[in-house]
């Protein structure tokens, strides 16, 4: 039963944050405690060995003894593209996390859903600014540009496309900003979830690492990426947990009769 009550945290934490851009679902992983020998009691037989004897006690068989919460981790399955039309907004389409500065140091995030803040820099909803691989990004509405490949372009007269694949005056009419300082982890499923859609290292998922070029994700302008979360499997599952939850319950309270019955019985011949 406690370990359903686990679960059922776990999926009602992740309804809870469906519509939230970027979030990550929770997911539980169980393991069952040892398994019980049991052996009859009290037998007639004795076992003879070359320093005596000592009474039998044949094995009936294993007895289960339940379950237990082994871990509790983060699922970062690609979610759903979104459209904004919002040029703050950004999206990675694979591997890979933002990097926004925060009171407590560098902190991660998948949810792409930006502002402009007051001084001109790109931020999140919260006022964390998001960093380039030399700090934070400066920029103007209406006046810039993020390709593919995370390079911010300011004075972008072409669309990223454009200013990918042309050569000439397409270099001469836009000016580099900065690259987006997008990092990986070792076992990312161990990073530790602080609120707000950040992320911060842990020993077992490892320091962040700038991704090289080659193994960077695609990053979409005017697009947010959408959670992972299926509500509709999420629901399924809890009506899971909470059918197992009361079969659960069901045996506590059996076992609870028959002992008092018993006790009451006991009494009674007494």
């Amino acid at each position: 039963m406690r370990a359903q009550q686990w679960r059922l945290d776990a999926i009602a934490n992740n309804l809870a944050n469906v519509d939230v851009d970027g979030y990550k679902k929770d997911m539980t992983a169980f393991k069952s405690f040892p398994e019980l020998l049991l052996r009859r009691a009290g037998d007639d037989g004795v076992r003879s060995n070359p320093f005596g004897s000592s009474d039998a006690a044949p094995v009936i068989g294993k007895l289960g003894t339940g379950v237990e919460l082994n871990e509790l981790y983060t699922s970062f399955e690609q979610g759903a593209m979104k459209e904004t039309q919002s040029d703050y907004d950004l999206a990675l389409d694979g591997r890979g996390f933002f990097t926004v500065r925060t009171p407590w140091g560098e902190r991660y995030t998948r949810n792409g859903s930006f502002q402009l803040g007051k001084e001109g820099y790109l931020e999140t909803k919260e006022g964390y600014p998001l960093l380039g691989e030399n700090g934070p990004l400066k920029v103007q509405a209406n006046n810039f540009q993020v390709d593919k490949r995370g390079n911010v372009w300011i004075n972008a007269v072409y669309k990223p496309e454009e200013m990918i694949s042309r050569e000439g005056n397409t270099w001469e009419e836009t000016t580099l900003l900065d690259t987006l300082k997008i990092v990986e982890f070792d076992i990312e499923r161990y990073l530790e979830k602080q609120g707000s859609s950040l992320y911060r290292a842990t020993p077992v998922s490892g320091e962040a690492r700038l991704m090289e070029a080659e193994d960077r994700p695609r990053v979409v302008q005017g697009f947010t990426e959408s959670s992972n979360v299926d509500p509709v499997l999420e629901m399924v599952q809890m009506i899971e947990v909470n059918r197992a939850y009361e079969a659960g319950q069901k045996v506590i309270q059996a076992e609870d009769t028959m002992l008092g019955v018993l006790i009451n019985q006991t009494m009674k011949v007494g």
